[in-house]
């Protein structure tokens, strides 16, 4: 697969996800965070481990269950949980820390360090992705939701990094499916458990959640987990700052948001640190450690590859 192909398979999903948060408040039934991610993530992956066929082996399955409650369960839950309780440009803006947390979790796990302009670049998307978002009536401050972003953005980091270590052989539409599959069955029994009945459901709702299932789900997964094979971490995850750049501009065009010079400003800023993380993994992407005695499959310029 060409490299601008990848890259290009890696910044459609984060655009799709960014429209959550809008769907969630104005189209899904109030404060069903665990229904909300069973609903949007189960289905979906029933419907393709059906359309694959594909049966993991016993070796692949203690880690297909993590890796499918990092980058699923506990990436979902938390996230609509601050979906629910924190304006969308806000909590995107939590999610989107994932970069930096897979650059610390990759030093702390596999001893892997970057390049200081692929730092410089992240610590400039981020810095947009604040400027975007420090409008006063955005900045609501909720503890819980605060926490569940972050929460969300751990998991998620750990599932990256351990995806690319693993190196599981299982094809790729196989692989998504399996994991949204697992990861939904894992918060099945909760969300029946804690929010049944579901008080106040209206027709317009099964909308709402067939948006987040086929839009949000099904056809940008496909590609995240496609492109994720072929692109290191740090680089896929610099990408997720288009998630709250597109909660932004869907503010602005459906609930009338105003955009500030400042917020203006500050999504060029993102772009920018998208290019100068892009350019600099093109050059030489994650470098290797010095410690020749450093655990091995740790992120790394090479191209390994799953069929």
């Amino acid at each position: 697969m060409k490299h601008s192909l990848a890259v290009l398979m890696a910044v459609i999903p984060p655009i799709l996800w960014g429209s959550t948060y809008l769907v969630t408040t104005e189209f899904l039934p109030a404060d069903k965070p665990l229904m909300a991610a069973t609903l949007r993530i189960l289905p979906v992956g029933l419907f393709i481990v059906l359309l694959t066929r594909y049966r993991p082996n016993r070796e692949q399955w203690p880690k297909l269950v993590i890796v499918s409650l990092l980058c699923m369960s506990l990436l979902h839950w938390p996230l609509f949980v601050s979906a629910y309780r924190l304006p969308g440009g806000l909590a995107a803006l939590l999610i989107a820390s994932q970069p930096l947390m897979v650059v610390v979790l990759g030093y702390a796990m596999f001893g892997a360090r970057i390049t200081l302009s692929a730092g410089v670049g992240i610590s400039v998307g981020l810095a947009g992705v604040v400027m975007v978002l420090v409008a006063p009536s955005m900045l609501v401050w909720d503890t819980l939701g605060i926490v569940a972003a972050f929460v969300a953005a751990i998991s998620m980091s750990l599932g990256t990094l351990l995806v690319k270590r693993w190196k599981l052989n299982i094809p790729v539409l196989a692989f998504t499916g399996w994991q949204l599959a697992i990861g939904g069955a894992i918060l099945l029994p909760f969300a029946l458990l804690f929010e049944l009945p579901m008080a106040g459901f209206e027709p317009g709702h099964l909308g709402g959640y067939l948006y987040l299932a086929l839009a949000g789900t099904l056809f940008p997964y496909f590609l995240w987990f496609t492109a994720l094979r072929h692109l290191e971490p740090v680089l896929i995850s610099t990408l997720i700052l288009l998630s709250p750049l597109s909660a932004m501009i869907l503010g602005y065009v459906f609930l009338n948001q105003a955009l500030t010079g400042l917020q203006l400003t500050g999504a060029v800023a993102v772009l920018a640190g998208i290019v100068i993380t892009h350019v600099s993994f093109n050059k030489s992407g994650l470098q290797k450690p010095e410690n020749p005695g450093a655990p091995q499959g740790a992120p790394s310029p090479s191209n390994s590859k799953n069929n």
